[in-house]
């Protein structure tokens, strides 16, 4: 069995100025700037063949031409009242949210069932531990809500391999694909 997603690396130069950022909030557990990307499809845990199919539809997803995107703005999403995770946003992309439906899309082909939610890019910055209190995080969001990167080109994205620790995932480039 493997855990299974696919996913836009973010470039060194960008994941530097977001670990710059992760800092001032007990209790978060701050991601590493390897594991800092822009999830398009999460298919969550299959046997190989199934992989394999996925692997053949995602070829048919990829080739529509480099990306350019930009970050914007930060916030947390969450279950109830209690904050989970918190993330930097991604500009809204027309070509990036149909690079995901094709990845959605190419799973499906695929026979597998992905979560089927509105697609919401953003780079996970930190899962929060149930420590961290409502008035420091809306203090360390109000704080950071002006993030801007400059555009970067993205010229691939990958299928990457999961594997879930007690600060969060562990993740493994399986294979690339080029945009």
């Amino acid at each position: 069995m493997v855990r299974l997603f696919t996913a836009l690396a973010v470039p060194p130069d960008i994941a530097e100025t977001l670990v710059r950022r992760q800092t001032g909030l007990p209790g978060a557990a701050w991601r590493p700037p390897e594991a800092l990307h822009i999830t398009l499809s999460f298919y969550g845990e299959m046997m190989l063949r199934q992989a394999d199919d996925l692997d053949g539809e995602l070829v048919r997803a990829a080739g529509r031409g480099p990306l350019s995107l930009s970050l914007a703005g930060v916030g947390a999403f969450g279950d109830g009242h209690r904050s989970r995770t918190l993330w930097a946003g991604v500009a809204p992309d027309d070509r990036l949210t149909a690079l995901a439906a094709r990845c959605e899309a190419a799973g499906r082909r695929a026979g597998l069932d992905p979560p089927r939610r509105t697609y919401h890019p953003h780079v996970t910055l930190a899962y929060l531990k149930p420590t961290v209190r409502d008035d420091r995080l809306a203090a360390w969001i109000q704080g950071h809500n002006l993030l801007q990167s400059p555009p970067f080109r993205l010229d691939h994205f990958g299928l990457y391999s999961s594997v879930t620790g007690p600060n969060g995932g562990t993740y493994m480039l399986e294979k690339d694909y080029p945009l």
